[in-house]
């Protein structure tokens, strides 16, 4: 019996790794584009405008909506294997396209290709890894998929440091990176099983919900509405501000006076670093053993303290440095981490991906409608200039977050269902989402 059971765990955490894996590829693609978006705009003789179209339509915003908005439905309809078998195929041609390039629309097409393989790859992993993980371990599970988010930049901008004498040919290099890292993990996953607790509900056959069918059931009952409201504002508000942190930080440091592309480079391998240990020895380590509502609020009230030196207190050695640590160890027990875990504890099975998916979008599309403008406004106002923007959505995210924390600690996802739905109506209240 024991020899089963420890079996068993080996291959949970085996097919945790394997699906966790589209959170470096994402993370990966974004580092990509944000380390080489200054050689394109060079190579292509770019403006502001056109720099801002391709981070706001690829893996970072935009393309990931895109494919977030498609891929939770298809998800709760046809499986969650269904996503990641094929996800990775339309991944790998998009980052091939970027090897190559030799055009802007080229190189776009690109960006857009890969954001959506990511979009659908992630909603896919989050659920995935949620319904398998055992109930008093589920944060150390889909904590393990925001850690390869964060080993992703690690390794990303350590490579652009390497690679920099290269010039474009590096970028292409780190590109062509990602193109192996996912063919290998499209292999690993050909041989996982599907979801089982998307296999039990798909067996009854009123459970069954068509391709829009989850979709209008987000939108219909209360215990999704609610969780819906929640999770954007904990996700899309601070996703808002990581989301050009990721893609624009050099341009960002810039602002700052930190000039110097190679110690940019190395502080954000500090900073990602400091995220990795942060997720393992934070977050994947505690978040089922503390008070989340704590564990939460503490990283969040970091990050907004990390913002606000970098911002406004005087350039110098210390400041990048408590940016960097500060601002990496919020990530690691922040925002994204538990809205990889309560999204996928606050939905019912039938609506999991789909949520994964509206709220993705919804994040995305943030993340884009300001990406488009970012650089020109860093070039026009400053970073004191958009500081108010920058801490309003940080301090609304800590709020809603410590406020409204989810009582799902250590209860399986079945029970949480029952709790929040009811065995009966549609409208029961929402008993587990209490300050």
């Amino acid at each position: 019996m024991g020899v089963r059971s420890s079996s068993k765990r080996t291959t949970g955490w085996r097919a945790t790794i394997a699906v966790a894996m589209s959170n470096y590829i994402e993370a990966g693609s974004i580092i990509a584009i944000a380390t080489s978006l200054g050689l394109w705009q060079e190579r292509f003789d770019l403006d502001n405008l056109a720099v801002g179209l391709l981070a706001s339509l690829s893996a970072n915003a935009f393309g990931a909506a895109a494919g977030a908005a498609v891929g939770g439905p298809l998800c709760d309809r046809f499986g969650r294997k269904f996503i990641y078998t094929y996800d990775l195929l339309l991944y790998m041609l998009g980052v091939l396209l970027a090897v190559f390039a030799t055009s802007y629309g080229m190189l776009l097409t690109a960006f857009v290709l890969t954001g959506i393989a990511v979009g659908a790859g992630v909603t896919a992993s989050w659920t995935y890894i949620a319904e398998e993980a055992p109930a008093h371990q589920r944060a150390a599970h889909v904590g393990t998929a925001q850690l390869a988010w964060s080993i992703g930049p690690m390794i990303g901008y350590f490579l652009a440091v390497v690679v920099a004498p290269l010039g474009l040919l590096g970028s292409r290099l780190i590109f062509a990176h990602l193109f192996v890292v996912a063919a290998i993990t499209w292999w690993v996953r050909r041989g996982l099983p599907e979801s089982g607790l998307w296999r039990d509900r798909n067996n009854a056959p009123d459970e069954r919900p068509s391709f829009l069918g989850s979709l209008g059931g987000l939108f219909t009952r209360k215990a999704n509405l609610t969780a819906l409201l929640f999770l954007f504002g904990v996700y899309a508000l601070w996703n808002t501000v990581a989301g050009q942190s990721g893609i624009f930080q050099p341009r960002v440091y810039d602002a700052a006076g930190f000039t110097s592309v190679t110690e940019q480079y190395l502080l954000q391998v500090l900073m990602w670093g400091c995220t990795s240990a942060a997720t393992y020895f934070g977050f994947m380590r505690l978040a089922d053993r503390m008070s989340r509502r704590w564990l939460y609020c503490s990283g969040a009230l970091l990050g907004i303290l990390a913002w606000s030196a970098l911002i406004y207190a005087p350039p110098g050695v210390v400041t990048l440095l408590f940016f960097a640590i500060g601002w990496g160890v919020s990530m690691g027990v922040g925002a994204q981490a538990f809205y990889g875990l309560w999204t996928s504890e606050l939905f019912a099975t039938r609506y999991r991906a789909s949520a994964q998916g509206v709220l993705f979008l919804a994040a995305r599309v943030l993340v884009g409608v300001l990406s488009v403008w970012f650089p020109m406004l860093l070039e026009r106002i400053g970073l004191k200039g958009l500081g108010l923007l920058i801490l309003g959505l940080l301090a609304a995210s800590l709020l809603i977050g410590t406020l409204w924390t989810p009582r799902t600690r250590g209860k399986d996802l079945k029970q949480i269902e029952r709790e929040r739905y009811g065995s009966t109506t549609p409208t029961a209240e929402d008993p587990v989402m209490t300050p």
